[in-house]
């Protein structure tokens, strides 16, 4: 078979890596991490303490914001805690795994069937390739679609244009709605688990419209409102970074489409390694907690292959490169021609 080649640089398939690597792990790397589920009464309580210093006064009002950035750093642990538990390195069974999926993604509101399928199944198994759902668009798609261009423009981080700030402080909200709705025509679901999918969806609505109704409109722009935000920012500084700055491909080789990104030892530890995406995509259903152990071993067998970089840096970029694929390894901003080159494995 011949060799696929992107930019000179040689792709290998995901299988290669895993049967260099797994030999090598413990075998607890391979079990589900089940003391994670301790975060989520842990953040239960953050949540609930914050929330009802808000509604029942217990604070002096110029607190809220500090209170609602609080409430807003939980609500993303806790879509953390969801991801992984989706995969099956929390909890193995089937239904534990989608009651935990629903209570981390609660914020949110994305349904645990939707998630299953949109992400678990279809992205990683075509992460940057042509039809991946979370891939940003060629030249042409954009020059082609009126409504790609409007949100390319609008909202992308890039082109060091600041209103692309929108796609961190909205982008999971938006992002994950238009994978519900579309969800049935991309063919992630079929009528019957789409109907269910809604109705996990509207079960979280419910929820915080109780909420709503229970503590009044002002404390609830601070308990939810503005905690959705911070979350939406910080997850998808996770999001955007994981795969955007990447070539686009037609093998699924996690060291040429994914980057891993570094942060402070505590927000790692609070992010349940979320960055370490390279590593995720190797070993999905493997707990994060064990990252590090994958990417010491990436380290040593291809380091002219493995990306990584501090999460600051990787954000850096997102806003002065482009979201529209010139080509599999050329980035380019319409609105103004510059071209910037993706992040490319070395050749060794």
């Amino acid at each position: 078979m011949a060799e696929t080649t992107l930019g000179g640089a040689p792709l290998v398939p995901l299988s290669h890596y895993v049967h260099a690597i797994k030999p090598e792990l413990p075998a607890e790397a391979f079990t589900p991490a089940r003391s994670r589920l301790a975060w989520i009464p842990v953040h239960f309580a953050i949540i609930a303490v914050a929330a009802a210093s808000i509604a029942l006064g217990w604070v002096p009002w110029f607190v809220y914001p500090v209170l609602g950035l609080v409430i807003g750093v939980s609500f993303s642990c806790l879509t953390f805690l969801a991801h992984e538990s989706m995969h099956g390195g929390v909890v193995r069974d089937k239904r534990a795994r989608m009651i935990v999926g629903w209570i981390g993604f609660l914020p949110f509101m994305v349904a645990p069937r939707l998630w299953a399928a949109w992400h678990d199944r279809v992205h990683h198994a075509t992460a940057n390739f042509p039809d991946d759902p979370d891939i940003y668009p060629t030249l042409k798609e954009y020059e082609g679609s009126s409504r790609i261009r409007f949100f390319v423009n609008a909202f992308s981080l890039g082109g060091r244009r600041w209103r692309g700030v929108l796609s961190l402080v909205l982008g999971f909200s938006v992002q994950s709605l238009h994978q519900l709705i579309a969800s049935e025509r991309s063919g992630f679901l079929s009528k019957k688990q789409r109907r269910i999918a809604i109705a996990e969806t509207l079960l979280g609505g419910a929820f915080w419209l109780v909420v709503a109704f229970v503590v009044g409109f002002v404390p609830f722009l601070f308990i939810y409102v503005m905690p959705l935000v911070v979350a939406n920012m910080i997850v998808m500084s996770f999001i955007l970074t994981n795969h955007n700055l990447s070539p686009r491909v037609t093998v699924n080789d996690p060291l040429a489409s994914g980057l891993s990104v570094t942060s402070h030892r505590a927000w790692e530890f609070l992010t349940l390694g979320f960055g370490y995406h390279v590593e995720h995509h190797l070993f999905p259903a493997m707990s994060s907690r064990h990252a590090k152990a994958v990417r010491t071993l990436v380290l040593q067998k291809w380091p002219e292959r493995y990306q990584s970089m501090p999460l600051t840096t990787a954000l850096g970029k997102l806003h002065s490169t482009a979201r529209v694929y010139k080509d599999d390894t050329t980035l380019i901003d319409p609105l103004t021609g510059a071209e910037f080159p993706t992040l490319m494995p070395r050749v060794a």
